[in-house]
């Protein structure tokens, strides 16, 4: 969803589309034009020579918890976003907007029927705590230390790569790499930074469902990114590759 809907890193159908959305949605974060609309801002005023503390996870761990996960924070005069006409006049997305809350009676329900009120409060809640509470975690530390490939000269805040979450994180913990190229579809740039979001999408794009992925080499060229690492020579970059699994599926197909 994140590489999709914000960054539009590749096409694919709209089902595809609506269906990975939907997933990011029953996350229980927020609806999709919500969590756009955060992600855009949080984006631009780390862009900034100077940003503030709760955009940019600077506050004590403690303090910053409790501001990203109860607080809102209201800015007097805030930029203006053009949002794209394809998600702000989409019925499936202003749907999820208003309901977004409600769509965890999906699996609410059926959790109930089959495994009665312990597998609605482990499927429903305690999924919901754990996956809001790791993603401001995971952001917290990636804003604050980790290892760095590269700095964006000017942005006054740098991202940073957190190895032990990048499995599971789906690859969005390779935070300095996505600063570095944030239109990438590609996140875990090496052979040693396992990205399983990739290797998703490089099955797809082998079944040719996925199309037009973007890597930081169809990238505009950014001159404010300077590499700091020292072992640059001794890594391998990761690269598209042929899909044993997707090989399989189209001779069966």
């Amino acid at each position: 969803m994140h590489r999709l809907l914000i960054h539009r890193a590749y096409d694919c159908p709209k089902w595809m589309e609506y269906l990975f959305v939907y997933l990011g949605v029953l996350v229980g974060m927020a609806g999709p034009i919500g969590m756009l609309i955060q992600h855009d801002l949080r984006d631009w005023a780390q862009r900034q020579n100077k940003c503030h503390d709760y955009l940019l996870h600077g506050s004590k761990i403690i303090k910053d918890a409790w501001w990203q996960l109860n607080c809102d924070l209201v800015l007097n005069n805030p930029p203006k976003f053009e949002m794209e006409d394809r998600i702000s006049k989409s019925r499936f997305y202003q749907l999820l907007e208003k309901t977004w809350m409600l769509q965890q009676l999906i699996l609410a329900v059926p959790l109930y029927i089959h495994g009665g009120l312990a597998w609605l409060v482990w499927g429903v809640s305690v999924r919901i705590v754990i996956s809001v509470g790791g993603h401001w975690l995971i952001g917290y530390f990636a804003h604050n230390q980790g290892d760095k490939t590269w700095e964006v000269e000017g942005a006054a805040v740098q991202g940073h790569n957190i190895r032990m979450a990048g499995l599971l994180s789906m690859g969005e913990a390779w935070h300095n790499n996505h600063h570095a190229y944030p239109g990438s579809a590609m996140l875990g740039l090496y052979k040693d930074e396992p990205d399983p979001g990739w290797w998703v999408l490089n099955a797809l794009h082998n079944l040719g469902i996925v199309k037009n992925i973007k890597l930081p080499e169809q990238l505009p060229v950014r001159t404010e990114l300077v590499i700091v690492a020292n072992n640059m020579t001794q890594r391998v970059e990761r690269t598209q590759e042929d899909c044993k699994v997707a090989q399989f599926l189209r001779k069966g197909i």
